[in-house]
């Protein structure tokens, strides 16, 4: 197909079409004659799509569209229709997108944690810095267990889910620094490691894992998750490809934000099993099973339905309709 002679073919009516989504106000015929327009010009969109994919005549036709869809419809106000639309295409895609780096994240952690506390209890002398011995022993013995229930479970699980939430945010938000991501996983990876030190020297290992991992299997995967999502949105800065860093860092950020978003909803269970499974005096095994049913939750949705989403060509982005005007590139 020849795009410049369909677009000299049909440009008049598509000039006539963007007049007409420009205008004000518009009479009984005209609003007619915009539908009728809108729906020609449509076709001839996905005619060039189909012909020749992206290109500067179908860009400018979809900015043409898109412009003549808004004052036809006003904007898609129907939450209800969205909603759906969020939770099973945008983000589930979003999740899915960032698996591996999510993977490659944990692996960093796990190992970064062991490191510590293996560092740390291999030298009284380390482990004595970080307090007198009986401030350690208050730790370990009474501290560690009474931090999960100090406070009234509700309480507790709305201060921790607000907590983690931020810090997730953060992880996103942050990300196109590179750095902000990494500290974040670096600073918990210190702590946890400082407390299994603290835990495991004086014999009480059992105890901190009965009491981390409940909560801490989906708390700390939601972590990873917003991290390896601030990554991604600072490699799009780094290494656009064959965009403009402008347009691959809006892309990326508009699909990722949607992880920060979703995260909300998975440290809120996570606070839940923090506060009423973690502190609970039931059997370790029945405690980190709930806590590993939480976490499977979230990795269904994660990698079973995200990858659904990514094969029907969800990617976590808005849709096309939605982002608004693009920027034209020649060729």
């Amino acid at each position: 197909m020849d795009l410049d002679a369909l677009t000299a073919a049909h440009r008049s009516e598509w000039e006539r079409l963007d007049e007409l989504a420009g205008r004000r106000r518009l009479s009984g015929p005209e609003a007619d004659e915009l539908v009728m327009r809108y729906r020609a010009a449509s076709a001839d969109l996905a005619e060039l799509k189909t012909a020749a994919g992206r290109s500067p005549q179908a860009d400018h036709l979809s900015l043409v569209l898109a412009r003549a869809r808004l004052r036809l419809t006003a904007g898609d106000g129907n939450l209800f229709r969205r909603i759906p639309q969020f939770f099973l295409d945008q983000l589930p895609a979003a999740l899915y997108r960032v698996r591996w780096t999510t993977l490659a994240v944990a692996v960093a952690f796990v190992l970064a944690a062991a490191l510590v506390a293996l560092w740390i209890s291999s030298d009284p002398a380390l482990v004595a810095t970080l307090g007198s011995q009986a401030q350690l022993s208050a730790y370990a013995n009474d501290e560690f267990v009474a931090y999960y229930s100090d406070n009234p479970a509700a309480v507790f699980a709305g201060t921790v889910w607000t907590n983690n939430a931020w810090i997730a945010a953060q992880c996103v938000l942050f990300g196109i620094t590179g750095i902000w991501p990494v500290s974040v996983v670096v600073q918990n990876a210190i702590g946890v490691g400082t407390a299994a030190a603290v835990m495991g020297s004086f014999d009480r290992l059992d105890v901190f894992f009965a009491y981390i991992l409940p909560h801490g299997l989906l708390e700390l995967t939601s972590v990873f998750v917003a991290a390896a999502a601030g990554l991604h949105v600072f490699w799009a800065w780094v290494a656009p490809g064959p965009r403009s860093r402008r347009e691959s860092l809006a892309a990326a950020g508009r699909s990722l934000a949607t992880v920060a978003v979703g995260l909300v909803f998975a440290l809120a269970l996570s606070g839940v099993v923090e506060a009423y499974v973690t502190p609970q005096p039931w059997p370790w095994p029945v405690k980190i099973v709930l806590g590993a049913l939480a976490l499977g939750v979230f990795l269904f949705y994660m990698l079973v339905v995200g990858r659904r989403a990514a094969r029907r060509g969800q990617t976590g982005d808005l849709d096309e309709d939605d982002i608004g005007q693009a920027e034209l590139v020649a060729g």
